[in-house]
């Protein structure tokens, strides 16, 4: 079953407006089967010629109130199923009961509407490569953010978590990378309103300030046919997210909802125990190491993990007050992170309002989000301080010593102060600290779309709206912590982003003859962006000091504006030769003049065979089209909005000039102004797109699915790179060279099996893609690349690098020699240029951080009233530096550098016992290892109870599993991390959901 985005929007699909009699009117109700006799919840059902209307609920029932007596048609549509018109003669002030109505599948779905930028089309006139899920087909389960829900689900479209905290980072990419190190994420557009890209200050994740269960559909566009029309931010995809609203008509709806999850971590890092490395340090340390052993037995990873619980509660009212449908919910979320002393809460609510006016001619389309989320954030480090901790030390000490520590047990000098070098107790830290942030978000809009009575083919649409955030926050460290003892410290931030909207288009669509039909539409649109917020100081304070706010000396202001002119037109003749024709200009303040104003255009074809008299009575093949287009994006998100300006900034607070002393006789500093690098030249980087695809569907559509190929180009790359010497700055935003995309994609949809009582169907799609860098500009002789990804260890040391010819993010790395026992040698590489010595010219491009592969399979079984379902995700070809065994895995990682103090060390120690310096050895590639795996995302059971107390009520049932398997051969703790580079990950818990859905 699919449900039409058209009649969740409240627009039925056919009327005809007419004046009610009020003075002569009743009821008509009844119910919705499919052909099993099994009810149909959701489907569409109206008064023919009337704006009256409901929706069926998970019955497949449905009551209209105020239908005018006499003679009526009911009409009844629902994607994926032939509508249905049943006469009836409605008595006045009585209740009139149809009999049951049977809806037969159309399998060939073509006039499903799918949304496409500025509107919807029927799926059969798509000619770009587009995916859309709705909510039925949501991962299930205990999701916090939006972009979970269609993980996996859909071809070429990589989401990967930053790690178990809740309200966690994504990285969202659709086709791989297009930029070097300007943004890549997609342009996410919530009911018509292209939000920031950016983040907002106290929150990691900005979609995370967008409630999951408020939305009905989630569709990405993927080419430039489908993408052109969003122009300037385009290059890496389009997000649409609709929400859920009301229905013209509908009776009162009361949804509830409500999950409670237990979560705990999956796994850990294996490092030595208490015992192990007793016995290590006996049998190959030094005297220091052995006087620095203790008696404890402390794991310090179940330390700081605990099992955490998450409580997710949601309510919404549906239902239509007169003419006047309405959505409005409440959502409240709970959720503790599995590391101690982090935390995460939101309370959501939103209104929709979805009347339509002047008899049908005017449709508006009033919506408002608010959010407001409180986090408490830990400090990863102390994941990676728990790891290295040495545990044969406790947690607590009861001496003397430690009471200025709260009690905790801390490596300490003769002299009672922090010992040189010593790292701090990953549990005091945790506790010590209090890392928390408020944050308040407003998404609204008002879209008006009038049909003009003159000419109806006409209409005029206006969007006006607003998207404002609100960050800040503050982290307050105890005086008995490690590093402030007796001196706490306290720092503040705060961010205000505002984004205004007006678009404004005109559209006019004509039938022209039988065959043929065409729309176009032209509008404008105005985007203004605001970035502002103060620069607080470091606050500190001694025991006897209040605490207050810290000085706010200056801040910032970062505003820059959008203005775009865009058009389209779509041609369709005898609903088998398709035309889709799309230019965007853009105009952007972050460049200077002459470089402003770029045009983005793009054309896409399609041929509907099956519509071809040689297909046309085929039995067997179902749907068959072919697409194909090509288009240009452009992208202008890097830096700040004035790097093409010649400009003034302040300096930081560590080159000040003295001027004088104040009263007390202590020095006044006084901060200056100082010139910045600027580069006039600045333009848009661009991507061109080339797109060929396949629709098919086989045997009424039981065998279904698509194929992209494609291929991406990206000139004037933006990248941030170093200059020569003499300017203003060391490095500059430039555009640099070009890179290329290449890759396949595939969509599978089977039902191996439907009977009466029985549904099993399954949904495999998997992507190919393929990154180079295919210039990097002119360059000085001998130069080697970008070198990026910093791993510590010193300065400068960077573990990946953009060259010409590779991948961008490719590992630069020594070859590992092996001795004959398979172990590797320590300090002895590969002499890869032959010169006879051993230096930074014999290190390599070796694998990639990127997967070449992704893979997501679901699969749906349903009898009766029972269903399970299961999500799985796999990645093929990501390759993961392991920080964590290459800085720690060896016999000096016990003791960093001191005497006074020992740290543990991975287990794998014992496959190497290294025991000399790491300058070069952290850059062996026996430290890179392959990231492939096949993680069991999710595995659901539900049970539909039915009614509940009375007819038109249903309750469902539900108990999940996130994270259930992970099957990899990566060493280390998880294998799925975005920057491919191991280091202090926060891990992904197991997740038990129970869930109860009841609606009345």
């Amino acid at each position: 079953m699919k449900q039409s985005y058209l009649s969740k929007l409240g627009f039925p699909l056919f009327f005809i407006s007419c004046t009610l009699s009020a003075a002569a009117q009743g009821t008509v109700g009844g119910r919705v089967l499919d052909e099993k006799a099994q009810p149909l919840p959701g489907v569409t059902v109206i008064i023919e010629g009337t704006q009256l209307g409901s929706s069926t609920n998970a019955e497949g029932q449905f009551l209209i109130q105020n239908v005018p007596a006499g003679q009526q048609t009911v009409l009844t549509s629902f994607v994926g199923y032939s509508t249905q018109r049943l006469p009836v003669n409605v008595a006045n002030g009585q209740t009139t009961n149809v009999k049951d109505i049977t809806l037969g599948e159309n399998t060939t779905l073509l006039n499903e509407a799918v949304v496409v930028g500025y509107g919807v089309q029927r799926r059969q006139d798509v000619t770009g490569s587009i995916a859309t899920v709705t909510s039925k087909d949501f991962v299930p389960g205990q999701v916090t953010n939006p972009e979970q829900l269609v993980q996996g689900k859909i071809a070429g479209v990589s989401i990967t978590t930053g790690g178990g905290a809740p309200g966690s980072a994504n990285a969202i990419r659709i086709r791989g990378n297009s930029s070097l190190n300007a943004s890549n994420d997609p342009l996410f557009v919530i009911d018509g309103v292209p939000v920031d890209k950016g983040g907002i200050s106290g929150a990691s994740n900005p979609l995370s300030l967008i409630n999951p269960n408020d939305i009905e559909s989630v569709t990405v566009l993927k080419d430039a046919s489908a993408l052109a029309i969003y122009g300037n931010r385009a290059s890496n995809g389009v997000v649409l997210i609709t929400t859920k609203r009301g229905l013209q008509g509908e009776k009162l709806t009361v949804n509830f909802s409500s999950q409670t999850s237990v979560s705990r971590r999956f796994n850990k890092y294996d490092v030595l125990s208490a015992d192990e490395l007793r016995t290590l340090v006996q049998e190959r340390g030094s005297a220091a190491q052995k006087a620095n052993l203790g008696t404890a037995n402390t794991d310090w990873q179940d330390e700081i993990f605990r099992t955490a619980a998450t409580f997710d509660n949601n309510i919404s009212l549906t239902g239509s007050i007169k003419k006047l449908p309405f959505r409005v919910s409440y959502g409240n979320l709970n959720q503790d992170g599995i590391v101690i002393t982090n935390s995460l809460k939101r309370n959501t609510g939103s209104l929709s309002l979805t009347p339509v006016l002047l008899d049908g001619h005017l449709r508006v389309d009033i919506n408002a989000k608010g959010t407001q989320i409180k986090n408490r954030f830990i400090d990863d480090g102390q994941i990676g301080g728990a790891i290295s901790y040495n545990p044969t030390v406790p947690v607590r000490s009861s001496e003397a010593q430690y009471v200025p520590y709260g009690g905790y047990f801390q490596y300490l000098g003769t002299n009672g102060l922090p010992a040189s070098q010593a790292p701090g107790n990953p549990v005091a830290a945790l506790n010590n600290s209090n890392n928390i942030s408020t944050v308040k978000r407003f998404i609204g809009n008002v879209q008006l779309d009038y049909k003009f009575h003159f000419l109806p083919e006409l209409r005029a649409n206006l969007n006006l709206a607003t998207d404002v955030s609100r960050g800040e926050g503050s982290t307050a460290t105890s005086v008995t912590d490690f590093g402030n003892v007796g001196q706490g410290r306290f720092t503040r931030f705060k961010q205000d982003k505002d984004m205004r909207l007006l678009e404004f288009y005109l559209a006019y669509n004509k039938q022209l003859g039988a065959d043929t039909k065409f729309d176009v539409q032209a509008g404008y649109s105005y985007q203004d962006f605001e970035n502002q917020g103060p620069n607080y100081q470091i606050f500190r304070f001694d025991r006897t000091t209040p605490l207050g706010d810290p000085p706010s000396p200056s801040g910032y202001y970062d505003p820059y504006r959008l203005i775009s002119y865009f058009g389209r037109a779509n041609l369709s003749v005898k609903d088998r030769y398709l035309l889709t024709a799309t230019l965007r200009n853009d105009n952007t303040s972050r460049f200077g003049e002459g470089n402003r104003s770029g045009y983005f255009p793009a054309l896409g074809l399609g041929w509907r065979l099956k519509g071809e008299n040689f297909l046309t009575n085929n039995q067997s093949v179902t749907e068959l089209k072919l697409r194909a287009g090509y288009g240009i994006t452009g992208q202008q998100e890097i830096g700040g909005p004035f790097d093409y300006l010649p400009r003034y900034v302040r300096g930081n607070n560590s080159v000040q000039y003295q001027l004088g002393l104040d009263a007390a006789g202590n020095p006044i500093f006084i901060p200056f102004q100082r010139p910045a690098g600027y580069n006039a030249d600045l333009t848009w980087e661009t991507t061109a797109t080339y797109n060929a695809g396949l629709d098919w569907g086989l045997f009424d559509n039981r065998v279904s699915g698509s194929i992209d190929v494609y291929q991406r180009n990206t000139d004037n790359l933006l990248a941030n790179v170093f200059v020569p010497a003499g300017g203003l700055a060391n490095k500059l935003n430039r555009n640099v060279g070009s890179l290329r995309n290449r890759g396949v994609e595939v969509a599978l949809n089977v039902v191996p099996v439907r009977t009466e009582d029985f549904t099993w169907d399954v949904n495999l799609n998997a992507a190919y893609n393929k990154t180079e860098i295919t210039d990097l500009g002119p360059q000085l002789e001998g130069f080697i690349g970008y070198q990026v990804e910093g791993i510590g260890g010193g300065t400068g040391n960077n573990i990946q690098i953009q060259t010409v010819g590779y991948p961008n993010n490719a590992f630069y790395v020594y070859q590992q020699v092996y001795g004959a026992d398979g172990r590797p040698v320590e300090e002895l590489y590969v002499d890869r240029n032959g010169d006879g010595v051993l230096n930074e010219a014999d290190l390599y491009r070796y694998k990639q951080r990127a997967p070449l592969a992704t893979f997501g399979f679901t699969t749906n079984f349903t009898y009766k009233r029972l269903t399970l379902n299961a999500v799985l995700r796999a990645n093929v070809g990501n390759y993961v530096y392991n920080r964590i065994a290459a800085d720690q895995a060896n016999l000096i990682g016990i003791q960093q550098g001191s005497a006074l103090f020992l740290s543990n060390v991975p287990t794998s120690v014992r496959d190497t016992y290294f025991n000399a310096s790491r300058q070069r050895q952290i850059y062996s590639d026996y430290y890179l290892e392959n990231g492939s795996f096949l993680r069991g995302e999710n595995i659901t059971l539900g049970y539909n109870v039915g009614k509940i107390f009375r007819e038109g009520t249903n309750l469902r049932l539900t108990a999940a599993v996130q994270n259930v398997f992970l099957i990899t051969k990566y060493s280390g703790l998880d294998p799925e991390i975005f920057s491919g580079v191991d280091n202090n990950f926060y891990p992904r818990a197991r997740t038990f959901t129970f869930g109860l859905n009841a609606s009345f």
